[in-house]
């Protein structure tokens, strides 16, 4: 009873605990996004004279989308580059045994510690020492090589939770290994790598440090409205900000209606087992 009693007079303490968290996370969010209508600027509270007017700057603005074009292409690029090398890495570390393999996870999640500015200077060293000119392809290989590890660390957690059983009955059944990569080992890989690419494609789109030390002429997102906040804070900045965010609550929402439809969803290999077992009692 003393127990029970003391967990439900801590519970109004916690409840105000989170709600104290959430507005500290958020509240900074609702704030930028009030004053992109606000038709005085940044300036004066509360917002007065809610507008669209910075909006519709925003879309006559030809260089921040020039800029968000840029960003989506080096985005796209990116997570083709780490996808391409993260999951072929995540499969040898989770099947393959060679010499070195705990040293060579090491180095695979090495990325992920060293800052930005350490990764970027290296990258802009390299590309020097190759005599290649700076432009949207070395942000493209740099943003590439520096999440790689993003991939191989997600696809190997969703590996490490893969029931190798589907694989030896899709084998038992007559698939070569192709075939059953491809129909039993990447569908029940998809969340992860789904998820993977969610998360390399955010990570690019805000990449500043990297970015900043292999940029040629055309700018990405993140370096024009760096570049614009040297001069002040404007509503337009609020407005493609609001923007953003919107764009990536999307992109949470249909990665969570995938995850919902994944689960409820009858699995290829449950059926691949099942028919298993009556083919072994057939015979």
């Amino acid at each position: 009873m003393t127990s029970r009693s003391s967990s439900n007079s801590r519970s109004p303490w916690l409840l105000a605990h989170a709600f104290l968290v959430f507005g500290f996370l958020y509240l900074p969010i609702g704030v930028l996004i009030v004053y992109s209508f606000n038709g005085e600027g940044v300036g004066g509270f509360p917002p007065h004279h809610l507008t669209l007017d910075w909006y519709r700057t925003l879309f006559n603005d030809g260089a921040i989308w020039d800029s968000v074009i840029n960003s989506l292409e080096v985005a796209c690029a990116a997570m083709i580059i780490a996808l391409a090398f993260g999951v072929p890495a995540a499969l040898a570390l989770d099947r393959a045994q060679f010499p070195g393999k705990a040293l060579f996870r090491r180095l695979v999640l090495l990325p992920l510690i060293l800052p930005g500015i350490i990764t970027g200077l290296s990258l802009l060293m390299l590309f020097d020492l190759a005599h290649t000119k700076l432009s949207l392809l070395t942000i493209v290989l740099g943003h590439g090589t520096a999440l790689i590890s993003v991939a191989t660390t997600e696809v190997f957690a969703g590996l490490q939770k893969f029931d190798r059983a589907q694989e030896e009955a899709s084998l038992d059944l007559g698939a070569n290994y192709w075939q059953t990569f491809w129909r039993i080992t990447v569908p029940n890989l998809k969340l992860p790598i789904i998820g993977a690419a969610l998360l390399i494609f955010t990570l690019s789109m805000d990449e500043i440090a990297v970015s900043f030390f292999l940029i040629g002429r055309d700018n990405t997102l993140p370096l024009e409205i760096w570049g614009r906040l040297r001069r002040g804070i404007t509503p337009e900045i609020n407005a493609i900000s609001a923007i953003i965010f919107l764009f990536s609550l999307a992109a949470i929402v249909l990665w969570y209606r995938l995850r919902v439809k994944a689960e409820g969803s009858v699995e290829v290999g449950a059926e691949l087992l099942e028919t298993q077992e009556n083919y072994t009692l057939e015979r």
